[in-house]
């Protein structure tokens, strides 16, 4: 691992698409597995990944849409090694007959899928929120199951996609699943996606040594993302509106993920957060350009990182 501690600065920026910044990069020979790239930038993630040589596996709970979005990507880039495979996060067998079926190396990882502001407290069959075991403990599993493939690629790279809403909660160890205290659908996205940027935290310090790197992106605000499928649709207008986001395409959001899964800039380079295609400067919002938030201090903390570790092996058991 690199254990500089200077900012990565890249020619991207708000701006960029994920066809930019992957242009020129040659991933012939690398194996990309992209969950919930059925729709959203999942879609242009794995398109653009295709589109540089890459054999891209699609991971997603609804096969057949799944399969659709995987013969449009072999048409438009002409890469034939697209696949489907089936996954829902909340779904312990579901992860584990994915991760005990997976043959050879892996080279890049995305945990792109995701929910977002679930309006009631719901629970995993595992009795833990939603947005929690979805957003963080699916991929945690999903993660360390896939580790013989990540080793075996002797490079690999895991993307964990984060958003700005971490800002909003830290990880609350004490109360995760909202028994004590009222549920916040906000709150509670809030915090699945600290754990997101912990978990990069965490893994780094623990997988460096086998040449496993792992950050997190912000891919910014996306009008067009079906992550705000459980929003009230008149909310979810008022909020376009609002003027308060300024909203990227879905080619402008894949391009975080594909900048730091694929960017030269980014070797030996891990636990650490990028928005706008830029590493995030922490509790400095207007860093890194349009619709920046940097990133929280209690994100990065390798205390809360291995603390958090330590749980979710826990509610895994």
């Amino acid at each position: 691992m690199n254990t500089q501690t200077e900012r990565i600065v890249s020619p991207f920026d708000w701006n960029s698409t994920a066809a930019e910044v992957v242009a020129g990069i040659d991933l012939t020979g690398k194996r990309a597995l992209v969950t919930g790239a059925a729709g959203g930038i999942g879609v242009e993630t794995a398109r653009a990944l295709a589109s540089a040589g890459a054999e891209v596996v699609i991971a997603a709970r609804n096969t057949a849409a799944a399969q659709r979005v995987a013969d449009d990507i072999a048409a438009s880039t002409g890469n034939s090694t697209v696949s489907v495979t089936q996954l829902d996060l909340m779904d312990r067998s579901s992860v584990d007959r994915l991760t005990e079926g997976f043959e050879g190396p892996l080279h890049l990882l995305i945990n792109n899928a995701g929910v977002m502001a679930v309006p009631e407290r719901r629970l995993s069959p595992e009795g833990h929120e939603m947005q929690f075991a979805t957003n963080h403990l699916g991929h945690f599993r999903l993660t360390v199951g896939l580790l013989p493939a990540l080793r075996a690629a002797e490079g690999a790279r895991v993307v964990a996609l984060s958003s700005r809403a971490h800002l909003n909660s830290p990880v609350v160890f004490d109360d995760i699943d909202f028994e004590r205290r009222d549920y916040d659908p906000a709150l509670a996205y809030a915090q699945s996606k600290t754990a997101n940027v912990l978990f990069a935290v965490g893994a780094t310090s623990r997988w460096a040594d086998d040449g496993i790197l792992v950050n997190a992106v912000h891919p910014g605000a996306i009008a067009d993302s079906n992550l705000s499928r459980y929003y009230d649709p008149a909310v979810l207008d008022d909020l376009r509106s609002s003027g308060r986001y300024t909203y990227k395409t879905l080619q402008q959001g894949a391009a975080t993920s594909v900048f730091v899964g694929t960017s030269p800039l980014l070797e030996g380079i891990g636990g650490r957060y990028f928005e706008n295609s830029q590493q995030a400067v922490v509790d400095h919002p207007d860093a890194c350009g349009i619709d920046a938030a940097g990133v929280a201090a209690y994100a990065l903390d390798p205390i809360a990182a291995d603390r958090l570790w330590k749980v979710s092996e826990a509610m895994m058991r």
